[in-house]
């Protein structure tokens, strides 16, 4: 079976439709039309939402192995050199879930026709990017019905070359939360100061103070982030703002650093209403656990790839300060992720991102060997 053209092309045809989390109803509609062209013998589908999941009986099933793979794209106007850029204004895939999705079909594509013993499940999941799909996925009757007892997934790095891999046991990617301050005070005309209450010169002190968290508050031998990417506040240069609004991110490599940074941005918030006299209100939005890659399997499989696969570099990377939902799924099943290279200079959430497409191939190949390998070597212990 060639890979290459029809798994571009279709990660070419996904590009052009990106859609925000729980709107993917376009790519929903081209992946299920994909599906039905396949043969149905072994095939069950099922929605949820704007996802999909899709059950693969395996010949002599003992286990079920899942992958999973992301489908939103993010509000990003495209600059990118594409001809087949994206044609819904404002958004782009981003991120690389066109790539995901394209070899999530490759590795279902493969196993259609070369089936294992093990059944298999295949995850669309909508709202990665926001507000997170995967958490009430999990819990979803449809979810539950076919739980699977491994998982797997992966992620396209930019700063790796097409033929490495990088992966790691225990946590690879950080907890996150999104962060939203809302400061209500005063406004007024900018000549009367003293009759007004400005909320600029209060989110300027508040911004200021929460850069003193991650300094003074975290262990200095732990690893944590608060970043404000946003800020609004006043309608125009005479006019005293009477409301101002922060938008941020955290992010810790533990639960327990997340509980202190929460604790300290709670109480710099009360120090700024009792300061200038104001309301506040925080919103933490998404808030994503950790991913953290089973020992045992990880290891499993990195040593399979460095004693099968001579044409892919394994890499032992360190812990980043990304975020990915799929954390959810690892939390209550056991399985790994891993960074597949991409070899592009622009990072994740890039507008001009153009990953290398020969990692499609790549990745369908490494995760069907894997897959096969993993199934036979599951029936021989038996």
């Amino acid at each position: 079976m060639t890979t290459t053209p029809s798994f571009v092309q279709i990660r070419r045809d996904l590009h052009r439709i990106p859609e925000p989390g729980f709107q993917e109803f376009k790519t929903q509609e081209y992946l299920l039309n994909y599906l039905a062209g396949l043969p149905q013998e072994r095939l069950q589908i099922r929605t949820w939402r704007t996802g999909i999941l899709v059950k693969l009986a395996g010949m002599n099933p003992s286990k079920m192995l899942a992958w999973r793979t992301d489908m939103d794209g993010l509000p990003i106007p495209e600059e990118t050199s594409y001809p087949f850029r994206s044609k819904h204004e404002g958004y782009m895939h981003a991120c690389g879930h066109d790539m995901h999705m394209a070899i999530a079909l490759g590795i279902l594509t493969h196993f259609v026709h070369h089936p294992i013993d093990d059944d298999l499940l295949f995850i669309f999941q909508p709202a990665e990017e926001g507000p997170g799909g995967a958490k009430p996925m999990l819990s979803s009757r449809e979810f539950c019905e076919w739980r699977p007892d491994e998982i797997f997934a992966l992620h396209i790095a930019p700063e790796y070359p097409v033929g490495q891999v990088a992966t790691k046991p225990g946590i690879l990617f950080a907890n996150t939360s999104e962060l939203f301050i809302d400061l209500i005070g005063k406004g007024g005309h900018a000549a009367y100061p003293h009759k007004a209450n400005d909320m600029v010169v209060a989110a300027s002190h508040l911004v200021t103070q929460l850069q003193s968290i991650v300094a003074r508050n975290i262990d200095p031998l732990d690893s944590a982030v608060v970043t404000i990417g946003k800020i609004e506040g006043g309608t125009k240069q005479n006019i005293i703002a009477e409301k101002a609004r922060m938008e941020g991110t955290i992010r810790t490599l533990s639960m327990e650093s997340m509980a202190k940074v929460k604790g300290r941005i709670e109480a710099l918030v009360k120090g700024i209403e009792a300061g200038f006299e104001c309301r506040a209100a925080i919103d933490y939005g998404s808030n994503y656990c950790q991913v953290y890659n089973h020992h045992e399997l990880t290891g499993e499989f990195m040593d399979w790839l460095t004693a099968e696969r001579p044409d892919v570099t394994l890499i032992q990377c360190s812990e980043a300060m990304t975020g990915e939902d799929f954390g959810y799924f690892l939390a209550e099943i056991p399985g790994f992720m891993f960074w597949l290279g991409v070899d592009t200079p622009y990072g994740l959430h890039h507008a001009k991102i153009e990953p290398d497409e020969r990692a499609i191939e790549l990745a369908i190949r490494l995760v069907t060997g894997y897959f096969t390998w993993k199934s036979s070597k599951h029936k021989m212990s038996l």
